[in-house]
């Protein structure tokens, strides 16, 4: 079945990965994560404050999945319950044809490969399961560890969104 419903919550899974719905038990993880100087670096958002900031983030995110406007996992490894980065599908066209990608890593599990293994799961759930023909990723110009990403996972850069962002795009041969 394919089309833009995540109820149920579609959970995935690679060889060392679960990527599971957010919960309210993930506030101090996502308080960390989103208050990460270095996580922060390239996303031009403001940094959470606050734990109260991070279960208003997961509330809202909830909400978003509830309605179907976003997919938004918690990464953790399979053998832990501990979230250690967000990968989400969003900002789909009307026609479901195209949505956009994004994901954060705490630091000390970036360079380990996760993120790879995380991004080409979604990547096959956002074509087989949900039918979209192409997804975007928009990267900071200086976010080399993203631009490698991208580049090993076949986007082709696609235009420069401005002078700070390049959108990499890839697009479903199936």
């Amino acid at each position: 079945m394919t089309g833009k419903n995540f109820t149920p919550f579609p959970v995935l899974r690679t060889g060392r990965l679960t990527l599971k719905q957010l919960r309210n038990t993930d506030d101090k993880e996502i308080f960390a994560l989103r208050s990460n100087d270095t996580v922060n670096k390239y996303l031009g958002r403001k940094p959470s404050r606050s734990i109260d900031d991070a279960k208003n983030f997961i509330r809202t995110i909830n909400e978003n999945i509830q309605r179907n406007d976003s997919i938004y996992w918690a990464i953790t490894l399979t053998d832990t319950d501990k979230l250690i980065g967000t990968i989400c599908l969003f900002n789909f066209s009307d026609d479901h044809s195209k949505a956009e990608i994004g994901y954060e890593l705490l630091p000390q599990f970036q360079g380990k490969g996760i993120m790879q293994e995380a991004t080409s799961k979604v990547i096959l759930f956002g074509f087989q399961h949900v039918g979209l023909h192409s997804i975007e990723a928009y990267t900071h110009s200086e976010n080399q560890r993203s631009t490698r990403l991208l580049e090993k996972l076949n986007f082709k850069r696609d235009s420069a969104a401005d002078e700070n962002f390049t959108i990499y795009k890839l697009t479903h041969n199936g």
